[in-house]
């Protein structure tokens, strides 16, 4: 067993959600992100800003020297990364790499006879039917493409430069499902939908999410997730996605935070970074429940600039710590965003989807009152 860290370096492509979290669990939090929006620092001592990800580790020991970090928590584009400087309280490197690229998930799929959509070879492709193509490595699904020719493919090459998997196109309802797992024991905490963006530049981009996803088939989901999970090798956090539609399939392995963090913990009032490091130490504790227990619904939207546009220098949307949390990930002020660009998080919630909605759509009149 670890010894029990008081002070948590979280690092990462953006860290804000996962040290709102360490912060509420009672931890002293420190951050290393790309964004360092403002009001991550409502939740860390300090924060250091990067802009590449190759320069993540070296950025990463030098906080741990200059803030006597106890543990490590990553997010999104630092999972595999190695630290000496201090204990990475998580999935090991080699498991966590090995679910970040798409081509090894559905080889652990294809071994564990979990439903997924076949891979396809470029060269068995039909006339008229579609697929979908996404790069080996990525968060977020915004490079994602549905595809009906060669033609398609090569755009998509000559665009991103990138490998990518390619597979039958399946549809149904985004969800994943937010685990807990020692390595021995998983446990399913939420069952989530997600929302993909409007856009035909971007359309199976993440915006957003709801929990929980209620669906006649939920008890599956959850259960298939939990398989999933523990055969998986990964210890904390983990998510697990799916498409839910007239059958059920597993889509990727997430092995690190998820950006249904909140929405998660406002519904089911589970500290998930607490959760984390406390299956990091191999137990999981009573007060998560063995099926999942929602005490509200709550939604989380994502803001995409629509025009180039600037931050205001002072906005209403500046209260991080108000309970209703309408916002986050607030950009500093000045910032400059392109069109399709992400601005800012807003939430609504509810005693069920309609009212949630119905309060989302109260928080997104008033960040549209204040940039318009």
């Amino acid at each position: 067993m670890r010894p029990h860290p008081k002070t948590l370096l979280v690092a990462g492509f953006a860290t804000r959600h996962v040290a709102a979290s360490a912060h509420r669990a009672g931890y002293t939090v420190y951050a290393v992100d790309c964004f360092c929006d403002s009001d991550l620092y409502a939740y860390v001592k300090d924060a250091d800003r990067f802009l590449e990800c190759e320069d993540l580790p070296h950025i990463i020991a030098l906080a741990c020297q200059k803030w006597d970090i106890d543990g490590i928590l990553v997010t999104s584009g630092a999972e595999s990364i190695t630290v000496d400087a201090a204990p990475v309280f998580g999935s090991s490197a080699e498991c966590a790499a090995r679910f970040c690229d798409k081509q090894q998930i559905q080889h652990f799929f294809e071994e564990h006879d979990i439903p997924r959509p076949k891979q396809i070879d470029s060269a068995s492709i039909e006339p008229g039917k579609q697929y979908l193509l996404k790069p080996l490595v990525g968060a977020g699904g915004w490079r994602n493409r549905a595809i009906h020719s060669q033609t398609d493919i090569d755009e998509w090459v000559l665009e991103f430069q990138a490998p990518f998997i390619l597979q039958e196109y399946v549809s149904g309802i985004p969800a994943s499902v937010c685990c807990v797992t020692t390595g021995k024991t998983a446990r399913a905490i939420a069952l989530n939908a997600q929302i993909m963006r409007d856009d035909p530049l971007a359309p199976f981009g993440f915006s957003g999410s709801y929990t929980p996803f209620i669906h006649p088939c939920s008890s599956q989901i959850l259960h298939l997730a939990e398989k999933i999970a523990l055969a998986s090798g990964c210890i904390g956090i983990i998510g697990i996605d799916f498409i839910v539609g007239d059958e059920i399939w597993a889509i990727e392995i997430n092995p690190r935070f998820q950006a249904t963090l909140e929405t998660v913990e406002r519904t089911t009032g589970i500290n998930l970074v607490q959760a984390h490091i406390d299956a990091c130490n191999g137990i999981i504790y009573e007060s998560i429940p063995l099926s999942p227990i929602y005490q509200k619904t709550c939604i989380r939207r994502i803001m995409f600039a629509d025009r180039h546009m600037t931050w205001p220098a002072s906005s209403k949307a500046q209260n991080p710590r108000d309970d209703l949390m309408r916002f986050s990930d607030i950009p500093q002020p000045q910032t400059i965003f392109e069109p399709g660009n992400a601005v800012i998080s807003m939430y609504g919630t509810g005693t069920d989807l309609t009212t949630a909605e119905q309060d989302l759509h109260t928080s997104i009149t008033i960040v549209h009152q204040y940039i318009q």
